[in-house]
């Protein structure tokens, strides 16, 4: 099992930097799946944790000029790695002007992702940095575990509203309630809405949009034959939709949210070469 990877590419270091930002802000672990084209941060939390599920998917290609692995074994060319968020993020702030980092697998007294930065010297001789982060390696029996959580039949998809909007809504309603309803249709309409004893506030939103799901893949969702004005509608942790939003870095050029009523809401965001999938269940 072998891995190494380079960055020298000033932009893609930083890109790689902020991606990883954002996940470090959603998960205080996860997991790393290295494969030979892509690389995967995967949270599956169990429902006792509030079961929130988050799927990241990079093309190594757009980010590392170098990238080498071998994996466990020729038919199950893969890596999975534990690893902590923060660890890997912290390592990275290190390297906002490096002149390349090197990103290797590790074992010495025990697995590490050993991060060299290559620092920029007046003298010719250059300062590395080095960060060995302790990763724990996922044996191939559990790797059925972290699978892509499959696209809940949804009864409503719709875009989302300028994040750094809706941030500003959910931080103002976290202040007055634990939980937040948000509820759209398929008339590219929806709703933040808060309700306590003592306060009931909504906010609303108008011509999102709805994606083509439907018509673009088959793919069928309960969305079909619905009617247009009904809304679907979730209540949720606010503090898993707050630390969604507050944690991103990545501008995405594309967000929206799936409702499966009562049962879940699953958020994506796109840019052209990361996919963020969020899936916070409803609460009771």
């Amino acid at each position: 099992m072998r891995f190494r990877a380079k960055i020298v590419d000033l932009a893609c270091l930083n890109h790689f930097s902020r991606v990883i930002n954002t996940i470090a802000k959603l998960a205080k672990t996860c997991t790393l799946r290295l494969t030979v084209s892509k690389l995967y941060f995967i949270l599956s939390d169990k429902v006792a944790n509030g079961g929130v599920s988050m799927w990241c998917e990079l093309c190594q290609g757009n980010f590392f000029d170098e990238f080498q692995m071998e994996g466990v074994a020729a038919e199950h060319n893969e890596i999975y790695l534990e690893l902590v968020p923060e660890n890997l993020s912290r390592a990275l702030k290190t390297a906002q002007s490096a002149k390349a980092v090197k990103i290797k697998l590790t074992n010495k007294h025990c697995p590490c992702l050993r991060v060299a930065v290559e620092l920029p010297s007046l003298s010719s001789s250059s300062r590395i940095v080095t960060h060995d982060i302790p990763v724990g390696v996922i044996p191939r029996r559990l790797w059925n575990d972290f699978r892509e959580p499959s696209v809940p039949d949804f009864d409503v998809s719709i875009y989302l509203p300028v994040l750094k909007t809706m941030k500003s809504v959910v931080e103002r309603m976290k202040n007055l309630s634990n939980s937040i309803v948000i509820e759209a249709n398929l008339r590219g309409e929806m709703n933040l809405k808060i309700e306590t004893d003592l306060v009931s506030v909504t906010t609303h939103f108008k011509d999102l949009g709805n994606p083509p799901w439907a018509s673009e893949d088959g793919c069928q969702s309960s969305a079909q034959g619905r009617d247009m004005e009904r809304m679907a509608e979730a209540r949720i942790d606010i503090k898993k939709v707050q630390q969604l939003l507050a944690g991103q870095q990545v501008n995405p050029t594309k967000a929206l949210c799936n409702i499966v009523s009562k049962r879940i809401v699953h958020f994506i965001l796109l840019h052209e070469d990361v996919s963020l999938q969020y899936f916070i269940p409803a609460l009771a």
